[in-house]
């Protein structure tokens, strides 16, 4: 993916530095059940050592409350010449969506209001709730932010075999796809579906896959202007986005869970159904194919 010349995105809040990783976040509930631990080791010198290890093993990465059951287990120490050079690649991607898509949405008469990026590390609070790393990335219409740990892409790589720069971008791009949805009234329109069902899963889980798949068909179409305006795709990057689609759809992970395969529960949709709507979006560049509501 071919980004060297573009700037990086604004509209960023890095709290990177701020936050731990493994779900590690210390809050003050955590810290009154940690306290009849930590008040003997107050009193002799190991004690204390063996805090300031676990302060310093925290701050290093590690999360030392898995190591007496909390905290989500233990994680490992971040490497932080990759994590920021996958920072400035997701700002610079975030930085096309926000050129591509204020051209985009004019030509339907209407005006592109740029979202945030929150880059943290484990946990951190968003307008939503509660975000943690093993939530992966999310849009929260709340505060209108995309909430992203750069963990989740070695993920990607690693678990999912979805691998590559576009992959990474392609992910992005969906998340701005529901931020499109938001602007649009899609997702007000969809929450007030849902609360009228009374709780009935199996049609709310169906509405949802509606919606993730036309923030799939949302992400082809970004890459296409993107394409057109900026010229950024290598060989190999559409191959590297379709299959992070397909890595992620509802029937590939309930397998590889070992779960039986049951569509009522999908809420994002099959493996190809996400490739068929990127792949929609991506050779039309036309939003108006990407009404998965019909």
């Amino acid at each position: 993916m071919r980004l060297d010349h573009e700037e990086e995105s604004r509209n960023v809040e890095d709290r990177r530095a701020s936050t731990g990783r493994g779900g590690g976040h210390v809050d003050m509930r955590t810290m009154m059940m940690l306290w009849p631990i930590i008040r003997p080791l107050l009193r002799s010198k190991f004690g204390m050592l063996l805090i300031g290890a676990g302060v310093a093993a925290y701050l290093m990465g590690y999360n030392p409350l898995a190591l007496i059951g909390m905290g989500g287990g233990a994680s490992k120490p971040v490497d932080r010449v990759k994590d920021e050079q996958q920072a400035v690649f997701i700002k610079k991607v975030l930085k096309s969506t926000e050129d591509t898509w204020r051209e985009i949405l004019a030509q339907y008469g209407m005006r592109y209001k740029e979202p945030v990026l929150v880059l943290y590390r484990g946990y951190t609070r968003s307008g939503c709730g509660g975000a943690q790393s093993q939530m992966g990335p999310f849009y929260c219409p709340m505060d209108k932010k995309i909430y992203l740990d750069l963990g989740f892409f070695d993920e990607l790589a690693k678990r999912h075999n979805a691998p590559g720069d576009f992959a990474q971008a392609y992910v992005l791009a969906h998340e701005i796809g529901h931020h499109i949805q938001d602007q649009q009234g899609i997702l007000d329109k969809v929450q007030r579906a849902k609360q009228s069902w009374g709780g009935n899963s199996r049609k709310a889980n169906a509405l949802q896959v509606k919606v993730e798949l036309q923030a799939d068909c949302y992400a082809g179409v970004w890459g296409h202007y993107a394409q057109k305006k900026f010229n950024i795709l290598e060989p190999g990057d559409i191959d590297e986005a379709l299959q992070a689609a397909s890595s992620i759809g509802d029937d590939t992970l309930m397998k590889q869970a070992g779960r039986t395969v049951r569509p009522d529960a999908f809420t994002h949709g099959s493996s190809a159904q996400r490739v068929a709507w990127f792949k929609r979006g991506f050779e039309s560049g036309d939003l108006r194919m990407c009404n998965t509501f019909q």
